[in-house]
Parts: structure tokens; sequence; C-alpha cells
């Protein structure tokens, strides 16, 4: 049977802005253990609401006694799911996703998002969370439903690469700002270290395909994820699947690189589940298969692929 934790998000149990495979892990499970964590938004003081009342003190906490690193998002973790090795597959079951808090902010910032030359006149809002209705208020009076994702599911990156900063996505996942993968979606990151070494933070309320003034909603989310090593898989390259739906994931500074990938990665994983030629996959996803815009703004432009299951 699996065992259940839980991560406090405190400023013991999260880094800031990086990801490294050196950190010391905050727990220890087995091979098909969940793990419930707990994360706070992305960003500084200066994103804060000015009532201060409204911030989790493990929040005011954490900004006054971590170091940044070279992003901006907080991160829980890592986790060492023991029997991962170098090679393996971490099978990510996203079975939660919430959001604790009352509030988010989204911004646009200097020299970001998708328009940087055309949005100068930067700006944060802090639209009200209705956790009862599952609805966020924008300042005007929009209502927007809920739809809560991780922006950030990662394991640690090679040894070689180093610190890695957590605004680029790279193989090992990171921040990928998918909001696919959300309850009921399963997320597959080769393993690149002993231990896997799981993360998640960059809490988002709701997202649109392109986060293209570079932020979602941004707020503070608990996530609960079975850990799951496969060895009987060998993927090089993050890769999801929901009930219905096959989601390959392509990450690259070109958008046409991001797209070539994607569809590759379909055409493989379609091979391998079915009988058919890459020939007959290629076209089979040409029909069928729907490429979308994951997001344009974290310096690794993301594109994914969905396909019905029932085509295969």
């Amino acid at each position: 049977m699996s065992t259940s934790y839980e991560i406090p998000a405190t400023h013991e149990n999260m880094v800031w802005g990086y990801i490294d495979g050196t950190t010391k892990p905050v727990l220890e499970v087995e091979s098909g253990d969940v793990v419930t964590l707990h994360s706070f938004p992305a960003g500084g003081a200066d994103i804060l609401p000015d009532n201060r009342e409204m911030v989790p003190q493990a929040y005011l906490d954490a900004l006054e006694k971590m170091t940044q690193g070279p992003g901006p998002h907080f991160i829980t973790g890592p986790v060492y799911v023991k029997g991962a090795a170098p090679g393996d597959v971490l099978q990510v079951d996203i079975l939660e996703t919430s959001v604790f808090m009352d509030w988010g902010f989204v911004a646009i910032l200097p020299l970001l998002g998708t328009l940087p030359d055309e949005f100068t006149e930067y700006e944060t809002i802090h639209p009200r969370v209705d956790r009862d209705r599952q609805v966020c208020i924008m300042p005007w009076g929009t209502e927007i439903p809920l739809d809560p994702f991780f922006g950030i599911m990662s394991v640690a990156p090679p040894p070689a690469w180093g610190r890695c900063g957590s605004p680029v996505p790279r193989a090992f996942g990171g921040n990928m700002d998918n909001k696919e993968l959300k309850p009921g979606a399963t997320l597959y990151l080769p393993v690149f270290n002993e231990g896997a070494l799981f993360y998640a933070g960059d809490g988002h309320g709701v997202q649109g395909d392109g986060e293209v003034c570079i932020t979602a909603l941004e707020t503070g989310c608990t996530g609960t994820f079975r850990l799951t090593v496969r060895k009987d898989l060998s993927y090089d390259r993050p890769f999801a699947e929901t009930k219905t739906h096959l989601i390959s994931i392509g990450l690259d500074e070109d958008l046409d690189d991001a797209a070539k990938q994607a569809v590759a990665e379909m055409v493989k994983h379609v091979c391998a589940r079915t009988d058919l030629t890459r020939n007959q996959a290629y076209m089979l996803i040409s029909l069928a298969g729907d490429l979308r815009v994951t997001q344009l703004v974290d310096g690794n432009k993301g594109i994914h692929m969905m396909l019905a299951k029932s085509f295969l």
C-alpha cells in the first residue's frame, strides 16, 4: 500500500528561482507514494497586495529568509523517490490541485511577455479569488472560472547542467506552464539523477494557452501527486496523457522548432502504442491531432499536441 505525505509551504521546504540536482531532499518516498505539497506565487515583495493581512505569514517569512536565484518562482521540493535512477522515467499522476489563497496577481513587466515593445505602462493587479464559487474576479468585474494547475513540475536537471534557472523549461520539465497538466493528467519526466528529485511550484489559478502577458493568475496552490518510478519506459523528453488524450510537448526558443518537436514526439508515441507505420502515424495526427501554443514567454517557447486516444 502507498503512503501519503504532506509538505508545508515553508522556507525550509522550498527553493526560489532555480532547480538543482544538489539540493538536499525535503522528503524521501517509495515509488507509488502520494505527496501533497503547497507552494506560493512567483515574484517578490513588489507583487504583494497593499493589505499585508491577506498574505500568509509563511509567504512573508520566505521572502525575508530565502535567497533568490535566477528566476522568480517559489518551488517546493525536491522529493527523493527511492529506486529512481538515471535513464528511468518518473510517472507523476496529478490527483488534485486547488487554490488556497484569496487573491492572485497578474502583471505586465518590463521586457517580458509577447508584446514587450507595445506594452510599456507596467502594471500589477490583484484579482480576488472566491474559493466557494471557484472564480477569480478581475478589478473591472469580469469573473473567470478557476482551473488551477502547477506551472512548474520537474525533476532535477542532468548534473552536467548544474543549477538551472526556473524560468526556462527544458528536458527535465520545469516551467512548462501547460494548463492541460491538471487533475486527471499524468506527466512523464525522464530521470537524470538518483531519486529523480521531484519539484513543483508556480501555482496558477487559471491561464489561457499562450500566457501572453507573462503571467497567469499567479497564486498559492496545493497539489497532490502520486510519484511512480517507471523502469519500463525510456522517454528523453516530457510527455503527458489524460484518460482521453495523448499530449506531446515541444520546447524550443523557436516556435517552429517547438512545433516540430511536438509533432515528432507524437509520431513516436503513436507508433509505440499501435501497429501504425511512421508514415501512417504522421498522416493520422495531421487529421486528428491539434497543435496548441502552450506559452510564448518562458525563453523556450512551448507547443503541445493533443490527440484523442479514440483514434489509436
